[in-house]
């Protein structure tokens, strides 16, 4: 697997559960990915691998004053 370089990934990885059209679901995060330097692609590290083999992969969002 190719090195991130200790840098604060890119993009969170998640594995949603239990939605449906009226559900939200449950969003768990299961790795990070980091955009490639040439920007044509992508290194992604999972903990965990989802039983429907989907992956929901985002943004991280901001954190407030908080830390939250």
């Amino acid at each position: 697997m190719a090195k991130t370089n200790n840098r604060k990934p890119d993009f969170n990885v998640y594995m949603v559960s239990g939605g449906g059209k009226d559900r939200k679901g449950f969003w768990t995060k299961i790795g990070a990915a980091w955009k490639h330097e040439d920007g044509e692609g992508f290194n992604v590290s999972l903990e965990a691998f989802p039983t429907n083999g989907q992956l929901v992969i985002r943004a991280p969002k901001a954190k407030d004053d908080n830390g939250e």
